[in-house]
C-alpha cells in the first residue's frame, strides 16, 4: 500500500527510541526517549485511514501524552528526594530517603508512565483499539517491543526507587493478577485476531508484573 515508505521511516524512529531507552544511564534520558519511541509508533495506528484509525491514534495519543506528562511529575519529586536520576545510583540514594511520602508519590507516577505504555490494567485501553487498527507489522511491534519497553521502566522502579519493598510489591502483585486475568477473558471472549492479541499481550504483562512482584 502506499504507506509502506512512511512505515518503515516511522519504524526506524520508533526502534531507535526503544534502543535510547535501554541503553540510557538515567531516567531523564529514558523519558525523552520513551517520547519519540510513543509519538513515532503512534503513526503506525493511524497509517491505514478511516474512522476506526482515527479514533485508535487518538486514544494511543492520549494515553502517551498523558502518560509522559506524568511521568515527568515523578521525575521532578524523584529528584527532589533523591537528588539523583542516574540508574546506577538510584538504589543508594533512595534507600536513605527520609521522606518516603514524597518517593511513594514519584515512585506512583513513574508506575502510571511506564505502566501506560506497558499495557498495564487500568491503563490498558490504548490496546483493544490500536491493535486492530495498525498494520499487521506495527501490531507485532507493539505487541512484541513497545510493551516490553514500558515494563523495563517499572522493573527499574522496582530495583532502583523500592528494593525489597513489601507495600510496592503487593502493589505490583494486585495490579499484575488484574492485567493478567482481564487480558486472558478479553483474548478468549474476542472474535477479532489483532484484539485476541491485545488481550493475549495484556495477560503476558500481566506474568511479568507478577514476576516483577
Amino acid at each position: 500500500k502506499g504507506y509502506v515508505g512512511r512505515f518503515r521511516v516511522f519504524s526506524l524512529l520508533t526502534l531507535g527510541g526503544v534502543m535510547g531507552v535501554f541503553l540510557c544511564g538515567d531516567l531523564f534520558t529514558a523519558f525523552v526517549f520513551f517520547e519519540i519511541m510513543s509519538m513515532a509508533s503512534s503513526v503506525w495506528v493511524g497509517l491505514e485511514g478511516g474512522e476506526e484509525a482515527r479514533g485508535a491514534f487518538r486514544s494511543y495519543l492520549t494515553i502517551g501524552i498523558t502518560g509522559g506528562l506524568v511521568m515527568l511529575m515523578g521525575l521532578f519529586l524523584l529528584y527532589a528526594a533523591a537528588g539523583t536520576l542516574r540508574l546506577g545510583e538510584l538504589r543508594a540514594a533512595c534507600a536513605g530517603v527520609e521522606n518516603r511520602a514524597m518517593l511513594y508519590g514519584a515512585g506512583a507516577c513513574l508506575l502510571f508512565g511506564f505502566g501506560a505504555k506497558a499495557g498495564m490494567f487500568p491503563l490498558h485501553t490504548w490496546l483493544p483499539k490500536a491493535y486492530p487498527a495498525a498494520p499487521a507489522p506495527g501490531t507485532a511491534l507493539l505487541s512484541a517491543v513497545l510493551s516490553k519497553a514500558g515494563v523495563f521502566g517499572i522493573l527499574v522502579i522496582g530495583t532502583g526507587l523500592f528494593y525489597q519493598d513489601i507495600p510496592w510489591g503487593n502493589l505490583l502483585l494486585v495490579l499484575g493478577l488484574a492485567t493478567m486475568v482481564l487480558g486472558a477473558v478479553y483474548a478468549m471472549l474476542s472474535d477479532d485476531f489483532k484484539r485476541t492479541l491485545a488481550g493475549s499481550s495484556m495477560s503476558q504483562i500481566g506474568f511479568i508484573l507478577v514476576g516483577a512482584a
